[in-house]
C-alpha cells in the first residue's frame, strides 16, 4: 500500500490489513533492505506506528503475515543455466531478525548446508532459481525464504537483487560453500557486467 493511500483512508487500510493478512504480521517499507523501517505487528493496535516508521523510509509500504519457522537463504549467479547455491539456514537469539541482529558480531550465524530434508532444499533452490527468471535479474541475487514450521512448506520471503557483497556476507559464503570462491565470484560478475554493457551498446542510437 502506499502512503497516499495511508493518509487518504487509514479505515479501509486497516480493514484491508485485518482482511487480507491478518495478524501477527511484519510491516517494511517496499524497496529498503538492512531490516531498516521493519516492524513486527501483533494485532491491530501496532498497525498505525509499524505503517509510520515505515513510510518514513518509502512512501510503498508492505504487510505481510508473519510465519513461525526457519529461515534459508539462496545465491543464485547468472549463468547458462543460472546456478543456484547451496541453501543455507539463519540462526539468531531474538525474536526476529532485526538490523542489529544482522550486523553485531555473534548475533546471528549461517549454516551451508542447511540441515534440510534433501527434497525441501530441492524446492528451495528451484524457486530461487524461477524467481530469478520470473523478474529478469542479471548477475547475482540471493533469495530467502521460510520453512514453515506447522507445515515445512517452502515460503519465498523475498528477492535480493543486490545482497551484501563483503567475503564474509552471507550471498558470498553460500557461494563458496558451492565451490565459487570469492575472487572467482568477484570475476565471474565482472565479465558478465562487460557483457551486458556490450549488448546495451547494441541498442542505443
Amino acid at each position: 500500500m502506499t502512503a497516499a493511500e495511508w493518509a487518504a483512508a487509514p479505515d479501509a487500510v486497516r480493514a484491508r490489513v485485518a482482511g487480507s493478512v491478518g495478524y501477527p504480521a511484519f510491516c517494511k517499507p517496499a524497496r529498503l533492505g538492512s531490516s531498516v523501517g521493519i516492524s513486527p505487528v501483533p494485532d491491530a493496535a501496532a498497525l498505525d506506528a509499524a505503517l509510520e516508521l515505515a513510510f518514513r523510509h518509502d512512501p510503498k509500504a508492505l504487510l505481510e503475515r508473519a510465519i513461525s519457522g526457519r529461515e534459508v537463504e539462496v545465491g543464485i549467479l547468472e549463468a547458462d543455466p543460472p546456478i543456484a547455491s547451496q541453501v543455507g539456514e539463519i540462526s539468531f537469539e531474538g525474536d526476529w531478525y532485526d538490523y542489529d541482529t544482522k550486523y553485531v558480531p555473534g548475533r546471528s550465524g549461517l549454516q551451508v548446508p542447511a540441515a534440510l530434508p534433501q527434497a525441501t532444499a530441492d524446492r528451495a533452490r528451484e524457486l530461487a532459481l524461477r524467481a530469478f527468471a520470473a523478474v529478469d535479474c542479471a548477475g547475482l541475487a540471493r533469495v530467502d525464504f521460510f520453512v514453515e514450521e506447522s507445515t515445512g512448506d517452502v515460503l519465498l520471503s523475498e528477492l535480493n537483487t543486490m545482497p551484501g557483497f563483503t567475503p564474509t556476507s552471507v550471498y558470498a559464503r553460500l557461494m563458496e560453500a558451492s565451490g565459487i570462491a570469492y575472487p572467482d565470484l568477484v570475476s565471474r560478475l565482472i565479465d558478465l557486467g562487460i557483457a551486458r554493457a556490450a549488448e546495451a551498446r547494441r541498442y542505443r542510437s
